[in-house]
């Protein structure tokens, strides 16, 4: 069965659970198979996800090139695709940030020869640029949207002063927000003002890591990114792996496994309507996909919450 939800007021219309493809980023996450993220692309189309978020930073493009390869044989109308714009990267390995109108023209025409495509369904600014005025980004974003560039945009990674002061210039239609069970700071601010101005809100991170998922212990050791998190280190790391697992009767009182309930239990939140996925599998992305259209009852919801409280 296919899920649909507008996503905000951007015009597009999207599966709740959208295919993530930071994991593309070799600096962060070590190396991983492409032909698995192609195959495990495919198969989240198959399984009605149409949603695919990726960005130029990812790999230094690899990420836009690996989903670019992965969407080409797939009806192209039928599929929303996301990227961001903010680094800057040079074939040295320099980045800086940069949001300057000579950069994001330059940018989209880069992203679309590398995602194969003649339009991006939604670009967003991947942080914010304390450099350049956002009326020169939002003017050049506006200039994309109507060549048929682009369809929307958006931020993510902005505070929410920041994300007003955009709208002061430009129609900003999304937010993507760090956001999960255990990391709920976009509550304070963010999400009541993407409520209120109907933004479409995807979350990147809803499974922390893969902490969400019920993986682990809290013994495992880390050579990528989460080798430098304290939600991955000592006795935190071991509290927080109990906690997830004692989520397991209610995970089978739904019929889900400790990932889906994660996901479902994220987006329960009124003002959410994405979850972002890093999805590295098909198998990975055929248990995400089992979140789609579930919904936990409120009880168990705060249950949830209360649970998971550091």
């Amino acid at each position: 069965m296919e899920y649909r939800i507008p996503l905000g007021r951007s015009g597009l219309s999207v599966s709740p659970i959208c295919y993530g493809t930071w994991q593309l980023s070799p600096k962060f996450w070590g190396e991983v198979s492409c032909p698995d993220i192609v195959a495990a692309v495919r198969r989240a189309y198959e399984l009605g996800i149409n949603f695919f978020d990726t960005a130029g930073a990812y790999g230094d493009g690899l990420s836009e090139r690996v989903l670019g390869q992965a969407l080409e044989m797939l009806p192209r109308e039928k599929v929303v695709v996301a990227t961001k714009v903010y680094h800057h990267f040079h074939p040295d390995g320099r980045r800086h940030g940069d949001l300057s109108g000579k950069y994001i023209a330059q940018y989209c025409e880069e992203a679309l020869a590398r995602l194969r495509m003649d339009y991006i369904d939604l670009l967003q600014l991947h942080s914010f640029d304390v450099f350049t005025p956002m009326a020169e980004t939002c003017q050049v974003l506006d200039r994309l949207r109507q060549a048929g560039k682009i369809r929307s945009y958006g931020v993510s990674n902005f505070s929410v002063e920041q994300l007003r002061m955009g709208h002061a210039h430009g129609d900003f239609a999304t937010c993507q927000p760090r956001y999960s069970l255990l990391d709920r700071r976009a509550e304070e601010d963010m999400l009541p003002y993407c409520a209120a101005q109907n933004v479409g809100v995807l979350v990147y991170s809803p499974l922390e890591h893969g902490l969400l998922t019920g993986k682990f212990d809290g013994s495992e050791t880390f050579t990528d990114l989460r080798k430098n998190s304290g939600r991955f280190q000592g006795e935190r790391f071991r509290k927080l792996a109990a906690a997830v697992r004692k989520l397991q009767p209610l995970a089978d009182k739904y019929g889900l496994t400790l990932t889906q309930l994660s996901l479902a239990a994220t987006l329960s939140h009124a003002a959410v309507h994405c979850a972002i996925v890093g999805i590295k599998n098909a198998g990975q992305i055929e248990e995400a996909a089992g979140a789609l259209g579930k919904r936990i009852e409120r009880e168990d919801y705060f249950a949830i919450r209360v649970m998971l409280q550091e």
